[in-house]
């Protein structure tokens, strides 16, 4: 189904790009087509109030959370992307992925400082050059997420292929259904 088709679907608006208070590497980043970006009120950004207030599921929304781990004695961080109805594994799945010894999440002002993105609002879209980018493979199983747009106020509709296009990008089986998450 096309993205304007989905996008009828839910109590949403599209706005242009440029109309839009995308961080320059955000807006950079956004192919020519395929994503349509959207306002969201601040107060519903986040998942769970998202999902409430504007009607998609867990499964449809998409979180790009920043993890901190050490490699040659340094510490390195990556960029992790699952499904909000999803648990990430981070001391099994990730840390194997990472080929490391230990995983945590990023501290919230290393997060921001990092990308350059409002914390709450991440996405996998104009992140640093060189930072490792891990995609969930339940993610790519849909047809379409939603996903933040670098600010809390904006969020982006596009087909997982979107994120396969992303330099550096790496599918993987991250995470586990809440059930299972315990």
């Amino acid at each position: 189904m096309p993205l304007n088709a989905i996008a009828h679907r839910f109590p949403i608006q599209p706005i242009a790009p440029s109309e839009a208070s995308l961080p320059a590497p955000v807006a950079a980043a956004l192919p020519p087509d395929g994503v349509i970006v959207f306002a969201c009120e601040d107060a519903h950004s986040d998942t769970a109030a998202f999902s409430e207030r504007y009607g998609f599921g867990l499964d449809d929304c998409a979180n790009t959370l920043i993890v901190k781990y050490p490699q040659n004695g340094e510490d390195r961080f990556a960029a992790l992307v699952s499904l909000g109805s999803r648990r990430l594994d981070l001391n099994g799945a990730v840390r194997l992925t990472l080929g490391t010894r230990k995983v945590s999440m990023a501290r919230r002002e290393v997060a921001t400082e990092l990308t350059g993105m409002a914390f709450g609002g991440i996405t996998a879209l104009g992140l640093p050059a060189g930072l490792r980018i891990l995609v969930d493979a339940a993610v790519m199983a849909r047809d379409f997420i939603v996903m933040g747009a670098g600010v809390r106020e904006t969020k982006l509709l596009l087909a997982p292929a979107v994120l396969q296009r992303l330099p550096g990008v790496e599918v993987a089986e991250l995470t586990l259904p809440v059930a299972e998450a315990g």
